[in-house]
């Protein structure tokens, strides 16, 4: 396996959204790279070569 080339191994992100909740604390979002889908590792294509 190696580490996603889209996300670098950081596959989750928080994201403060810029509002608070109502005891005053960031609100925030989670995003998941799409392409390891949270992993953090994507798998490599061979592909068949021809003899």
């Amino acid at each position: 396996m190696l580490v996603g080339g889209h996300c670098d191994g950081f596959p989750t992100v928080t994201i403060t959204t810029g509002t608070r909740t109502p005891d005053g604390q960031r609100q925030t979002i989670t995003a998941h790279c799409p392409a390891c889908h949270g992993t953090g590792h994507t798998r490599t294509r061979i592909k068949a070569v021809a003899a």
